[in-house]
């Protein structure tokens, strides 16, 4: 068999994998849940290529992504459920519904002419199949559990700003994570670790509506401070050898000495 660019190779590639006459013991053995990881693994490495921008790991990486569907929907069929052909209606036949002013005769004259029509169908979409599985419906129906807990929190309080129901602007809600702050340290002066755990957790989500408030991604924000973070410990450690001092034996003041070199450094 010979690679290709039509996507049907991939899909026969992948029912070879899991033929159980002369397919690949491993792919054999696994399911839905045991290749979920890898599904979330895969995003998180589209996005690191694109922050990277590397963009020959970019086609490699979104590949690797590619193959999720086709791996799923692979067992699916095997179980009677549906097939990657049904997935690509199911997409296709969502973004023509969600898109009237595209395919439709409704118009949008701006992107949030756009944005508000897309927001209007997924409401109705929402309602729908709340009424399909009879259950109340809910704005915040179909925020997804698994997301990260720092974006599923950014997205419940946007979810709830299309209601009003949200601080008028961002000095009242960072007046909210200075409150919480505040009653994170009540609990720990207490040594209540339950709630200092549950005071962390508001604090969190306070942080999360702030960047919200500010028209910043929070987990976009966090992962840019953590590649920060990570590259100037690397320098302080780099110092702490050119200094011949082992790291563990060279103490907070030196130690934050050379974090502040770097910080001034880049600063410029």
């Amino acid at each position: 068999m010979q690679p290709s660019r039509d996507i049907s190779r991939l899909i026969e590639i992948m029912a070879a994998l899991r033929n159980p006459d002369g397919g690949c013991p491993w792919d054999l053995e696994q399911d839905f849940a045991s290749i979920r990881h890898y599904t979330i693994e895969e995003a998180y490495e589209v996005a690191d290529a694109i922050e990277r921008e590397d963009y020959a790991d970019l086609r490699e990486e979104l590949g690797d992504l590619l193959l999720q569907p086709v791996y799923h929907a692979q067992m699916a069929s095997e179980k009677g459920l549906f097939d990657i052909g049904d997935v690509v209606f199911a997409i296709t036949e969502k973004l023509i519904r969600r898109h009237p002013h595209v395919f439709g005769e409704e118009a949008a004259r701006n992107a949030g002419g756009a944005k508000a029509k897309w927001d209007e169908v997924k409401a109705d979409e929402r309602a729908k199949k709340a009424e399909r599985k009879q259950v109340a419906s809910s704005i915040l129906d179909d925020v997804p559990h698994a997301l990260p807990a720092l974006a599923r929190a950014e997205k419940l309080s946007r979810r709830a700003a299309s209601v009003q129901f949200d601080w008028p602007d961002w000095r009242q809600t960072l007046a909210k994570v200075r409150e919480e702050l505040d009653e994170v340290a009540a609990a720990a002066e207490a040594g209540k670790t339950a709630e200092i755990q549950e005071e962390l957790g508001d604090l969190l989500f306070a942080a999360a509506n702030l960047a919200r408030k500010l028209g910043v991604e929070g987990e976009s924000a966090l992962r840019d401070a953590n590649v920060k973070f990570d590259r100037r410990f690397r320098y302080v450690e780099s110092r702490a050898t050119q200094d011949g001092v082992p790291l563990a034996e060279a103490g907070l003041e030196r130690l934050d000495g050379y974090w502040n070199e770097i910080r001034t450094k880049e600063r410029g």
